[in-house]
């Protein structure tokens, strides 16, 4: 989404060092590889990539180390789960019901039902169970005769359902990335990244990754590598469906993976690409994030995660598609859903007046729990402030989802106020709570206190942040191409966002939706823009502007088009611009191919006078960066 203009607060790259080049990217060895173009060396060194070394293992990461090298209970998970598979026995995969949850257990099934054993899922439900294993269901299965239970994306907090396993005798491998509580509860095995060294490359892996490492040894043991094949499918939509960093092996088995998916025999991908409309050349990480990880995630909101499961283990394709039309609609439900919620939300907040608080807490007891986690990070998106939206539990109690910018600790946030709250959990951006009708005032009177504290240390307004400049006329396929070789996009390797100073706005439109439409000329060359769900009106728009953006390649009746991805929009500030450096003002111009900083006093520098002093040096870089100047 767009933020208002007068919402956003522009916050432009650090200058990487000598005006017009940087000492970092200088470093780097065109021998050693294909020289990149100047904006994407800026971005990669400001990332930290600022040594050939560095660039080229993010280009081509290593292979992933021996994995029974890093998980220390590796070893008698898969002697467990071999005798499983040796005996026939019956095995339960326990899972979550997110599309890592879903695909972790699908990947397992699989794996195990051709390895001899007879696999079983065995997902709650989010609406009558809530997260993760519970006794009741421990029981249910120990009354089935299952003595084996695998864990995949939960687990580590489940103490009172392994409690009760281990009174059943039921063993229990526990394969999570959740964090690890103080007392791990009783098992056979984990695997789990915090068990890993230090910098291991395993340390990023979501439940279906773990499930992976899991599966692969198991498939190693009984030398039938050809038990993966549908694996590392799985693996690629349930990691980038779990926004899991794309760093060290996540990074790798991707970027094997990715390019192998369009060919996948999984009738159930092909099923959800048909529906989705979706071109199998085009399936990257961007189209799974976007197309097909929601219409899994739907289900498991909304409906019965067994479909999914099904769908993504069935041979049939007629069944298939039976199921992906079923993930559709449900998808579209949720679409409805959170629209409806959106809109009642923000006339809530409209009715509470003209402040916008720091924190928002909006409750209803008519919402639905499935959906109100996206729609909190839809209003956190829009607003720019922490946001914890509530529905009804039963009893008198609220079950909430809560989102957060960047920099507001969730987790942290929770934790002091745990005396009002009957459970929660979370990580810094996200989390969830159940809590007291009756407490809820005092409950957003304590999160308004530390939302407002944490809006004072980081100012106002969504900050709007590129990372590297780049004109119009630099924008081509060819640059494009360039930076796909910096993908997978992801967590911990976001899609790039660029940056273009005094673009002049040949056209503006307001299209359906909300979506603002901009044609963008500089310097002779014209580029087409989009600005997501723009809550303003396109007349708003000044005539010359500066823009933040990422790059979108789409096809249009045959045809390659490139348009900008608007992030950022502000008003170009015109040809001079002035900078505050230690409570001292200054004014800088264009002159010719350099420029001109003048303090207070009248005093001129110029860009072509090579400063010695460091303050100098730093205050003509910091003034290029303003002019649009630098990269």
């Amino acid at each position: 989404m767009l933020p208002a203009l007068d919402a956003q607060r522009w916050q432009l790259p650090a200058p990487l060092g000598a005006l017009g080049a940087s000492a970092a990217l200088s470093r780097l060895n065109p021998a050693t590889m294909e020289p990149l173009p100047e904006p994407l060396l800026a971005l990669l060194a400001r990332r930290g990539h600022s040594t050939a070394a560095a660039v080229a293992a993010l280009l081509d990461p290593p292979d992933a180390p021996a994995a029974h090298n890093h998980f220390p209970q590796l070893q008698q998970a898969v002697d467990r789960l071999e005798l499983a598979c040796q005996r026939g026995e019956r095995v339960a995969v326990c899972g979550d019901y997110d599309a890592d949850g879903m695909t972790s257990t699908a990947l397992l099934m699989g794996v195990l039902g051709r390895l001899g054993a007879r696999p079983e899922a065995a997902i709650p439900s989010r609406l009558e169970e809530g997260y993760g294993l519970n006794p009741a269901m421990v029981e249910r299965l120990a009354a089935a005769d299952v003595a084996l239970l695998v864990t995949v994306d939960n687990g580590v907090s489940a103490t009172a359902a392994l409690v009760r396993a281990a009174e059943l005798a039921v063993e229990v491998i526990i394969t999570d990335h959740h964090t690890l509580p103080e007392q791990l509860p009783p098992h056979h095995a984990l695997l789990h990244p915090q068990c890993t060294p230090e910098q291991s490359p395993y340390r990023g892996l979501a439940g279906v990754g773990l499930a992976y490492v899991l599966a692969a040894a198991l498939a190693e043991r009984f030398g039938d590598q050809a038990a993966m094949g549908r694996a590392r499918d799985l693996f690629c939509i349930g990691t980038i469906a779990d926004m899991a960093p794309l760093q060290g092996v996540n990074r790798r088995w991707l970027m094997d993976g990715l390019p192998q998916l369009a060919s996948s025999d999984l009738a159930g991908l092909q099923a959800l690409q048909r529906l989705a409309g979706v071109d199998g050349s085009s399936l990257d990480a961007q189209t799974i994030g976007f197309q097909i990880a929601p219409r899994i995630n739907a289900v498991g909101r909304l409906g019965d995660p067994a479909l999914v499961v099904e769908l993504l283990t069935t041979d049939d394709e007629a069944r298939a598609l039976e199921l992906a039309r079923s993930c559709d609609a449900l998808n579209r439900q949720r679409r409805e859903l959170c629209e409806a919620i959106e809109a009642e939300a923000l006339a809530l907040l409209e009715a509470d007046g003209e402040r916008l608080p720091a924190f928002l807490l909006l409750a209803q007891n008519h919402w639905h729990h499935g959906v109100i986690g996206i729609v909190a990070a839809r209003l956190v998106e829009r607003l720019g402030r922490p946001c914890a939206l509530l529905a009804g539990e039963g009893g008198g109690r609220l079950r909430a989802s809560v989102r957060a910018p960047r920099g507001f600790a969730v987790d942290q946030a929770l934790s002091t106020c745990a005396d009002l709250l009957e459970r929660f959990g979370g990580h810094p951006a996200a989390g969830g709570f159940s809590v007291r009708a009756e407490l809820l005032a005092a409950l957003q009177e304590r999160l308004e206190d530390q939302a407002r504290a944490w809006l004072a240390r980081r100012g106002d307004g969504q900050p709007v942040e590129p990372e590297a400049l780049l004109n119009l006329q630099a924008i081509s396929a060819a640059f494009l191409d360039q930076q796909q070789r910096l993908a997978p996009f992801g967590i911990g390797q976001p899609q790039p966002v660029y940056w273009s100073s005094g673009c002049r706005v040949v056209s503006r439109k307001r299209l359906r939706g909300g979506h603002l439409q901009l044609e963008l000329e500089q310097e002779g060359s014209r580029r087409r823009a989009i600005g997501w769900r723009w809550p303003g009106e396109a007349e708003q728009i000044p005539a010359r502007v500066d823009v933040a953006f990422r790059l979108q390649r789409e096809f249009w009746q045959g045809e390659q088009r490139i348009q900008l991805e608007l992030v950022g929009l502000r008003a170009h500030p015109g040809e001079e611009v002035v900078l505050e450096r230690c409570q001292r003002l200054y004014w800088c111009r264009r002159q010719g191919e350099g420029l001109v900083v003048r303090n207070a006093a009248g005093e001129e520098l110029c860009s072509d006078s090579a400063p010695e002093h460091p303050y100098l040096r730093a205050l003509l870089q910091d003034a290029a960066m303003a002019l649009g100047m630098a990269a």
